[in-house]
């Protein structure tokens, strides 16, 4: 009689492992199948990047790119989970284009970048914050080598299965073809000659093909099809953000920090608000004499409210957090916050009209230009650190939006046509009978966006002023056309419309400066020009 085996049954094995362990998220993400259109979208974008990043020479060939390969990776994308930020992103990046067509800039091309990294994160259902957008660009290369490994497995399972046998399996074959073809062909002088000339030609034409194709291009286009990979087949897990998850349950507990916070809080009420009648008292609808300091009050006096709105922003985030959202005297304290907001609000606008009163000098500059943005960032950010005190957010959420608010705030210079509006201003101002605004145009370059808004200045009532620009815009034309002939040479990609708009404009103004045709009569004109307007610099 045989014993009785104890070894459990397959089934038995079966049930006491449990049922087959879920993939993650990434794991699937990893292994999602190969779609037809992302093998077909893939050639493209790295045509696209090699045509207009390595032979690309400047701006326009970027704004192709960032018009072209948004459509593309939403048409390629594999893991479709579109989040609504990209109905926000896709203008921008509109918009990036046609600047970098019209008149580009290196901060254009970085804000391009920039949104389409938070594109391509929108398009895989990521929502585009800021630091997360610099994991999931660090993350391309993961990405792009688990999607090339996906790739050849795929090829190695789809390839015929003679290629899947051994090697001499192969060669045997080939080398018979190659040697009976070789025999038959000999044996008619006629094909003899068919086959040289058509190898001939086909020699010739792979020389031609890869004539101009350099060692270091091959890197690249192998470069941008990886990133490209990663692009189609992103794989950044979401980190968890606290927006969607409701305030945790509070237990009323007092702070041992109360009392600190609340004297804190009713000290800077009093400073501020003894400050803001000093400040309205001395600044606000009041002619400034001559000698008036401008530069103190308006330049530096604005930097130094402006850190003190900083603060404020800072102070508050630190008082409204942890322990204190327990204790049940919050309300309170909510209310001196309350009313220390106001008095900021009042402070942003005390420093807004500092600003204006420094433009009032003397005009408008591509610097005051950034003080504003500086200054509406601050002040966006004060707003969100008011939002985040009444609505209990936790500091990921004030974090991410400031974040946001700053990025903002360099793509809107990057991207607005700044010395267009400058110079507008500055014209307009002179044109009204203020000629102080015209030391901004002296002393400071622009673009040929700004050099554009300066054709009503050629017939100004001001004869210094009339000659001077008469002798910057003559000085310009030779200038502009040798730059527009070095934009020709090196290809569409180089072009910038606003350089030929404003060669076409000097062209026809030609004739009204050709009595001052003379170059140096044109030199003395400008520096006489630059002489009068420095007294107001």
């Amino acid at each position: 009689m045989t014993a009785p085996d104890d070894r459990p049954t397959l089934l038995q094995e079966r049930l006491l492992q449990g049922p087959p362990p879920v993939p993650s998220e990434s794991h699937v993400a990893t292994h999602l199948p190969i779609c037809a259109r992302e093998l077909i979208i893939l050639p493209f974008l790295i045509v696209v990047s090699d045509i207009t990043i390595f032979r690309g020479q400047g701006f326009a060939g970027i704004g192709f790119l960032l018009t072209v390969v948004p459509l593309l990776l939403a048409l390629g994308i594999v893991p479709r989970k579109f989040d609504s930020s990209i109905w926000i992103l896709a203008p921008l990046l509109a918009l990036t284009s046609i600047r970098l067509f019209w008149c580009g800039s290196e901060a254009a091309v970085v804000a391009g970048f920039v949104l389409l990294c938070g594109y391509a994160m929108g398009l895989s259902g990521l929502c585009p914050h800021v630091l997360q957008g610099a994991v999931f660009t660090a993350h391309l290369v993961s990405a792009g080598h688990r999607g090339l490994h996906l790739y050849s497995q795929a090829l190695a399972r789809f390839s015929p299965g003679i290629l899947r046998s051994n090697a001499i399996s192969v060669i045997l074959p080939a080398i018979t073809l190659v040697v009976f073809g070789a025999i038959f062909i000999m044996a008619n002088p006629d094909l003899v000659i068919s086959f040289g000339t058509g190898m001939t030609q086909f020699i010739e034409f792979l020389q031609g093909l890869f004539r101009d194709i350099e060692p270091l291009e091959i890197v690249f286009c192998i470069a941008a099809g990886w990133i490209s990979v990663g692009l189609l087949r992103p794989e950044v897990k979401q980190v968890v953000a606290s927006d969607d998850t409701p305030p945790p349950a509070i237990v009323p507990a007092s702070s041992p920090l109360y009392e600190a916070y609340r004297n804190t809080l009713a000290m800077v009420i009093g400073l501020f608000g003894v400050y803001l009648v000093f400040e309205f008292q001395t600044l606000w609808l009041r002619v400034f004499p001559k000698g008036f300091h401008y530069s103190g009050y308006a330049h530096e006096g604005a930097a130094w409210l402006t850190v003190a709105l900083a603060l404020t922003t800072l102070l508050l985030s630190m008082i409204f957090r942890g322990l204190i959202l327990t204790d049940p005297r919050l309300p309170k304290l909510r209310r001196m916050a309350w009313i220390w907001s106001v008095e900021n609000l009042l402070l942003a606008m005390a420093v807004f009209n500092r600003l204006f009163i420094y433009v009032g000098f003397n005009g408008m500059t591509r610097m005051r230009v950034i003080g504003f943005l500086g200054v509406a960032s601050v002040v966006v950010g004060f707003i969100l650190v008011v939002i985040k005190i009444g609505q209990n957010r936790d500091f990921v959420w004030l974090f991410r939006r400031q974040l946001w608010t700053v990025t903002f705030a360099g793509y809107l210079y990057a991207v607005l046509p700044v010395d267009a509006f400058v110079n507008e201003y500055n014209v307009r101002r002179i044109l009204a009978g203020d000629p102080a605004p015209s030391v901004q145009i002296s002393v400071h370059p622009t673009t040929a966006e700004g050099l554009l808004r300066l054709k009503p200045l050629i017939h100004c009532d001001d004869v210094t002023i009339r000659r001077g620009i008469r002798a910057l815009l003559a000085e310009e034309l030779p200038r502009l056309e040798n730059r527009i002939f070095s934009q020709q040479q090196r290809g569409w990609t180089a072009l910038q419309i606003a350089d030929i708009r404003l060669r076409d404009q000097l062209l026809e103004l030609k004739s009204v400066w050709e009595e001052d045709e003379d170059q140096d009569r044109r030199g003395q004109a400008f520096d006489d020009f630059r002489s009068y307007a420095y007294q107001w610099y």
